[in-house]
């Protein structure tokens, strides 16, 4: 059932558990994902970003199947537009009928980021869509999501408000696009966060962060907790060993089967671990 994203991520805020938010480059990987929260029995965000929509030349094609494939299901599945940077494909977006957006002003003067951030948060709730969004660079080279960067508790507080958003990205540590898992995340530093801003937090690049550097984190007060690489590296390594062991295969259904079964093993596997709260 397609859900709001708000709502799931207050609902594991509130009970201090991560929701898995995984990135649908095509529509193999909606249905891998839906599967395993149906097993599980845990809600997942499927993602699709302003990256996957510039490969495949539109945004309606993958979004609406998306949509189908959450809306077709028994789990809670909210279906977001991750790191838009035009406010036209976030119009398009809730247009089709997404869960919510990730709108991405960190390039843009902090003045700016904040004012369009608003403009984007008013017209998102007048289409009944959730907002994330984040701060703009704060430090390192990558901006907001470079390992070296971080969110000052204050400056997230008053972004909320000034913004009126109803999740938001920061930075503790984590980067994007990592392909080992041996990113340090700043536990205090998230809790500090965690008690000054009264709406979820939003961790991107996930991949990077162990199992339990993840759940620490949770615990520490994350919530949203994105990963794509790490899932990417599944599916194609799942690819890679179907081919070399038939080098006759053509049917693309033979070898994608595979890889959709293993990533889809692996989120579920993550969906369990975000939902298990640390003993006390």
């Amino acid at each position: 059932m397609l859900s709001s994203l708000r709502d799931l991520a207050l609902s594991a805020r509130t009970a201090g558990l991560g929701l898995g938010a995984f990135n649908v480059i095509h529509l193999e990987h909606a249905t891998a994902f839906v599967r395993a929260a149906e097993r599980t029995g845990r809600p997942v965000v499927l993602q699709i970003s302003e990256n996957a929509v510039r490969y495949h030349g539109a945004l309606a094609p993958l979004c609406l199947g998306t949509l189908a494939v959450a809306r077709a299901s028994s789990a809670q599945v909210a279906v977001h537009l991750d790191h838009a940077e035009d406010v036209g494909l976030i119009r398009e977006a809730v247009s089709l009928g997404v869960s919510s957006v990730m709108y991405d002003g960190s390039k843009l003067p902090d003045d700016e980021n904040r004012a369009t951030t608003r403009e984007v948060v008013a017209l998102c709730h007048a289409r009944g869509a959730d907002v994330e969004a984040e701060l703009g660079e704060v430090g390192g080279k990558n901006g907001v999501h470079d390992p070296s960067a971080r969110t000052s508790p204050e400056d997230a507080a008053a972004f909320v408000a000034d913004t009126g958003v109803d999740l938001l990205a920061v930075a503790v540590g984590s980067s994007h696009a990592m392909t080992t898992r041996d990113a340090s995340l700043d536990e205090d530093l998230i809790r500090a966060i965690r008690a000054a801003v009264g709406v979820p937090l939003v961790l991107h690049g996930s991949s990077g962060v162990s199992d339990e550097g993840m759940r620490r984190a949770i615990a520490a007060g994350m919530t949203k907790i994105n990963v794509s690489t790490h899932l990417n590296k599944v599916f194609t390594g799942a690819v890679r060993a179907t081919l070399a062991a038939d080098e006759a295969l053509v049917d693309s259904r033979k070898w994608m089967r595979p890889a959709r079964d293993a990533v889809s093993a692996e989120a579920g596997r993550l969906l369990t671990l975000y939902g298990t709260p640390l003993p006390s």
